[in-house]
């Protein structure tokens, strides 16, 4: 097993490629610490795990918080005595037209994913240098996606950010044995990429049929792609990988 006896917190791991993740990582000998905005959210992740013998917690925590996330790796670390991966996988979108885009929805995206990846970041980094050791993963998604082109001013600032955050901490956190990547999927279906789509005007079937004429694949991805690569970094297999993106969108 690639992550036996390793300690993982997973954000927004109630669904899609957080759930993923946070299943692969048990799969693979790891502790998980399931973390989403309400602790009901996290409640199918945490039976599927527990299903697989896996040990598990749930930790609800606002990743915007700084006060909460301090809290929750606390108590992760209370439970569990170290924490070896972050995977920082919480975000929303809030797309409109920059016209139209209200102060709250471009503080709202840029809150949960930036912020909220410097505040985890920033807690994780305590335990793991004093281990000198540990494994930061950040999800972004391509700068602008794939997926519709305007309306995401918002979300393309947010990703471009968390790509910056992800070269600036590994260059700062290298000298501890600390690897920091970061994973920019594309094309994967999600409940959030279909939302996407609709607001687009397109739905599933539509959705596959743009995707088999753009990427080189001919298909989506699953959750389960992402969750692979999120492995991959996790594992000791990428001890000489650091600051990098790595795209999963079926091509170049």
């Amino acid at each position: 097993m690639k992550l036996l006896h390793k300690v993982a917190l997973v954000t927004g791991a109630g669904r899609g490629i957080g759930r993923a993740i946070a299943l692969r990582f048990s799969q693979e000998g790891a502790a998980v610490i399931v973390n989403d905005a309400e602790l009901a959210y996290t409640a199918d992740t945490v039976e599927r795990l527990k299903k697989l013998g896996g040990e598990v917690m749930a930790i609800k925590g606002d990743v915007a918080n700084r006060e909460e996330v301090d809290s929750m790796f606390e108590q992760a670390a209370q439970r569990f005595g170290r924490l070896d991966i972050l995977v920082n996988n919480a975000g929303i979108r809030r797309d409109a037209a920059i016209a139209e885009m209200s102060e709250e929805e471009w503080d709202a995206v840029i809150d949960v994913h930036l912020k909220g990846s410097f505040n985890c970041a920033r807690a994780a980094q305590r335990y793991m240098v004093r281990q000198g050791y540990g494994k930061i993963i950040n999800i972004s998604s391509p700068v602008p996606p794939a997926l519709g082109g305007e309306g995401q001013l918002n979300y393309s600032s947010a990703s471009a950010g968390v790509e910056g955050l992800t070269r600036a901490l590994a260059l700062e956190l290298g000298r501890y044995n600390i690897n920091v990547n970061c994973i920019a999927p594309d094309f994967i279906d999600t409940e959030m990429t279909r939302k996407a789509a609709r607001r687009e005007g397109m739905y599933l079937d539509d959705l596959k049929r743009f995707a088999v004429a753009g990427i080189p694949l001919r298909r989506l991805g699953t959750p389960e792609d992402v969750a692979n690569v999120a492995l991959f970094l996790a594992s000791d297999e990428s001890s000489f990988v650091s600051g990098q993106v790595i795209y999963v969108r079926g091509g170049p």
